[in-house]
């Protein structure tokens, strides 16, 4: 019976991160159109793959699953914008982002290292992990 429980459990845990990993990229995506909007004015496809590092065909088909998902707008052929739903979302990722990233420095961790393991990072921790962070940096 208890073991039954762990199994559980542990299969809980691989579907948390199992949809941790799917909702990752489409964060990644949106933070980088709102960064590329906040210092350029607008977000074309190819500024988005090239921010990326990834070709023009891998963003236009992530493009058309954040435009399903609601996330951006508006058709192809005409420069990426976030809906509100989207700017949430960038919103989010970033101050993730940043939290993590300044716990990490906080803890030692090098700046080098800290600035790549925030990127992953920021994508797999609780809300209640982020809140945590934030009282440990406020001293509390």
């Amino acid at each position: 019976m208890a073991s039954d429980r762990a199994e559980l459990e542990q299969s809980r845990r691989f579907l948390a991160v199992r949809a941790a990993h799917r909702a990752e990229r489409a964060e990644d995506y949106v933070e980088a159109v709102a960064a590329i909007i906040a210092r350029a004015g607008l977000c074309r496809i190819c500024d988005l793959a090239r921010h990326m590092g990834v070709s023009h065909v891998t963003v236009t088909r992530a493009a058309g699953r954040l435009r399903e998902a609601g996330l951006i707008d508006p058709g192809p052929r005409r420069p990426l914008t976030l809906t509100p739903a989207g700017r949430r979302l960038a919103r989010r990722t970033q101050e993730k982002h940043e939290v993590v990233l300044r716990f990490l420095l906080h803890i030692g961790v090098p700046p080098r290292a800290a600035a790549l393991d925030a990127e992953g990072l920021e994508h797999h921790v609780s809300e209640g992990t982020i809140r945590a962070m934030r009282r440990v940096l406020a001293g509390k």
